[in-house]
């Protein structure tokens, strides 16, 4: 097999590259976006809820065009600024009401998952003004939740896709390359979990991530189509210890090179962080691990 590309775990061939020139050459007048549908089409490239990998796909035609390989059509429409690196939120705003008491003194707690929903904004409002990394939109499949009580927002989550490549957490699941490239979809990555500043009950954030994890596999079901069997995230332990994660029965599986996904340098350029893990099936393994 004669590969040209590697591009998120899919091996691109010379024959596939010649069938993508051919698409092109036979559809001049189409748009960029028009041929990766159509190519995602062609080479059935939908995620798990049948929705097209366009996004993905578009991605590929411009390595391959840097590449050499192809010649795409010109674009259709540029940006006229650089887009922003975060969302710039405004027009939410709520109460600040400080509480401070024992857990059971908040009373009911609700959960709730806001993703395509009109308190969607709230949650990026808040995850911007009070988490220390601020708000970015996740890329791929992505879960946000709102947690209330005492007739308030409490705490927020954000979920999204995990990283394809992580050291301690494939060495901990025990999957071959393939197993991963099959079965990633399957892992939720917690990449913001706020306590809002004002609200002061200690155990609340490993309540809060029992409970999290618990109702997470069936809400990405609804929402995408399929389950998630392991939960994982990054600690920055030069500013925290991961102790409500280690509470609630995360597992310590290592520390990040601190490279980042699109390393060329194999040097750190990054601070090294804690990953922790959670499997939300008793099978995690034997399931992570399939190729069928």
């Amino acid at each position: 097999m004669d590969v040209v590309l590697r591009y998120r775990g899919r091996q691109i061939t010379r024959r596939e590259v010649l069938f993508i020139q051919e698409l092109i050459g036979a559809h001049p007048a189409l748009s960029r976006r028009a041929l990766s549908q159509m190519l995602c089409r062609a080479w059935g490239w939908t995620q798990p809820n049948g929705v097209l990998c366009d996004a993905v796909c578009r991605s590929l035609l411009l390595a391959l065009q840097r590449g050499g390989h192809i010649t795409l059509p010109p674009p259709r429409w540029r940006a006229k600024r650089e887009p922003r690196r975060r969302p710039r939120i405004e027009g939410v705003e709520i109460e600040e009401r400080p509480f401070s008491g024992a857990l059971a003194e908040l009373g009911p707690i609700e959960i709730r998952q806001v993703r395509r929903t009109v308190e969607e904004p709230l949650v990026h409002a808040l995850v911007e003004r009070h988490h220390y990394l601020g708000y970015t939109r996740p890329v791929g499949e992505h879960l946000e939740y709102l947690v209330e009580a005492v007739g308030q927002p409490v705490a927020c989550f954000v979920w999204s896709s995990a990283p394809r490549h992580l050291g301690p957490r494939d060495r901990y699941i025990g999957w071959t390359a393939e197993a991963r490239r099959r079965n990633i979809r399957y892992l939720a990555y917690n990449g913001r979990f706020l306590i809002l500043p004002w609200v002061k009950v200690p155990h609340l954030a490993s309540h809060l991530l029992g409970r999290m994890t618990r109702m997470l596999s069936g809400e990405w079901q609804r929402l995408y189509g399929h389950p998630i069997y392991f939960a994982e995230t990054f600690v920055d332990s030069e500013r925290f210890a991961g102790t409500c994660y280690r509470a609630a029965n995360w597992r310590r599986l290592g520390r990040t090179t601190g490279r980042g996904k699109d390393d060329q340098t194999n040097r750190p350029n990054r601070s090294l962080k804690e990953v922790l893990g959670l499997p939300l099936s008793r099978h995690f393994r034997q399931r992570l691990g399939a190729l069928a």
